[in-house]
């Protein structure tokens, strides 16, 4: 029981003083970091649940792979409910990705028009790709920025974590901003076919609002900054 107070005394220590979303980054980023000193310090202990929200607290008994692929492994786990009683859970399990919002010098935003599958048709959205196991989320970020614009930045801003389907899958996608954007080179992965586009972050902002973007972390992406732009905070 000490243990676990101990543990809410650091982590209440770390979301105090952590820096929050919209810090800047000009290197990889490291939670960890000493700011001061550049040293590495102990992660914190695997994060625990406040004790205030024990009683909505499920606990996997069983984990059962059902499906094993290249991206995702879809389990249907055996959990214990808080209410004494067990239950079954279909889930998702995804490494992760990434999503980048490119800024040009005239406050626009460079958009991609991809196929994607799952919906059979044409979606408009900002640059994103999906994590290898293991890797870092801002290099995945200015790899997929490269790859789909044919773009490098000089300033890149984290912006934060979007769950995009908590019911069923574990995936976590990492937001980033560039701006002060450099040529480079487009480089398409084999079976990836997109076509970028420019568009106003003003309009964007409309676009959002009309339901003409429909992809959930473009979406929070185009919001997030054109309200940092408002109050001054980015650019």
């Amino acid at each position: 029981m000490l243990e676990y107070y101990a543990t809410c005394i650091y982590q209440s220590f770390v979301v105090i003083y952590a820096r929050p979303f919209g810090r800047s980054i000009t290197g990889p980023y490291n939670p960890y970091r000493n700011e001061n000193c550049g040293q590495i310090s102990n992660p914190p202990p695997q994060r625990r649940t406040p004790m205030e929200f024990e009683n909505l607290i499920e606990k996997t008994i069983n984990r059962n792979v059902m499906f094993e692929g290249r991206i995702i492994t879809v389990c249907k786990n055996d959990v214990l409910l808080p209410n004494g009683k067990t239950g079954t859970r279909e889930i998702v399990e995804h490494n992760g990705g990434v999503c980048i919002a490119p800024i040009t010098d005239k406050n626009e935003l460079i958009f991609v028009r991809q196929f994607r599958s799952p919906y059979s048709e044409v979606i408009l959205e900002l640059p994103a790709g999906k994590l290898e196991k293991g890797e870092d989320p801002f290099e995945a970020g200015k790899r997929e920025l490269e790859e789909e614009t044919g773009k490098n930045a000089d300033n890149y801003r984290d912006m934060g974590k979007f769950y995009p389907t908590p019911g069923y899958c574990g995936e976590i996608i990492h937001l980033y901003a560039a701006w002060n954007l450099k040529d480079s080179k487009m480089h398409l992965d084999d079976d990836e076919f997109l076509e970028p586009i420019l568009i106003p972050i003003e309009k964007a902002v409309e676009m959002v609002m009309n339901n003409e973007i429909r992809d959930g972390k473009t979406q929070t992406l185009i919001l997030k900054i054109n309200e940092l732009i408002r109050k001054g905070e980015l650019l």
